[in-house]
């Protein structure tokens, strides 16, 4: 089985259709979501569009969340606030209901989903370290846990102990390690790097592809500018932060 991993589209379209595009080349037996299909982007709605025709396995992430009135917008900061609000302005009831119907986790077999952490995931919590990556695995029971949110691709390891892995070379999987695997963004990656991120799983060969690919970076950055949204969230695609 061949799995096809993304996540964190923010509404991102030109982002999303050149991850779509690629991951068309890898053969993927079955596509996961792991959130925030709106938020910060100018198209929202087309991206929603884009996932119900896909049908991937989605979980639900914070901005959709409160762009669906599920969660209140007092710890984003004020851009993302007024990414919420506008996003909310300009999308259909239909696609609110989307989004509200999807669940904040997944599991199945040998795969979790979860946009943040599994400690506490209505509160959508970060896994940025060790130190945050142990709580999930103290709830993780199955062997692989995908997440988002933070942006940046990063894979947690755990054996005897819990060790970090952020190269975006092929890594080769042992079947006594349990994982999580941040898939990272494909509409707003922050790790300094302006290519959208997603992950290829091939569990018969028992390897994992953390991927980029490049976009139309200024598309993106010109919607979100014509469209009134704050400038930062269009100047910050150029550098990937």
């Amino acid at each position: 089985m061949r799995w096809g991993i993304f996540s964190d589209i923010h509404g991102n379209l030109e982002a999303l259709q050149a991850v779509l595009a690629a991951l068309a080349k890898e053969r993927i037996d079955r596509y996961l979501c792991l959130g925030d299909i709106v938020g910060y982007g100018a198209n929202p709605s087309e991206c929603i569009a884009e996932i119900k025709k896909l049908k991937p396995q989605t979980i639900v992430g914070n901005h959709d969340r409160a762009v669906a009135d599920m969660l209140e917008t007092a710890y984003f900061n004020p851009h993302a606030q007024a990414a919420v609000l506008w996003t909310a302005r300009n999308i259909t009831n239909g696609d609110k209901r989307f989004l509200k119907n999807l669940e904040l986790t997944y599991q199945q077999d040998e795969l979790t989903l979860v946009h943040g952490s599994l400690y506490r995931p209505e509160q959508f919590e970060y896994i940025l370290d060790i130190h945050s990556a142990k709580k999930t695995f103290g709830l993780l029971r199955t062997r692989f846990c995908f997440i988002g949110h933070s942006h940046a691709p990063i894979v947690f390891i755990r054996d005897e102990k819990i060790g970090i892995f952020t190269s975006v070379a092929d890594i080769k999987l042992q079947d006594a390690q349990s994982y999580i695997v941040n898939a990272g963004s494909v509409g707003q990656p922050r790790d300094g790097n302006p290519q959208a991120s997603f992950v290829v799983y091939d569990s018969q060969k028992n390897k994992l592809q953390i991927k980029r690919v490049s976009y139309d970076v200024q598309k993106a950055k010109d919607k979100i500018i014509k469209a009134g949204l704050p400038r930062i969230l269009a100047e910050r695609l150029v550098v990937g932060r």
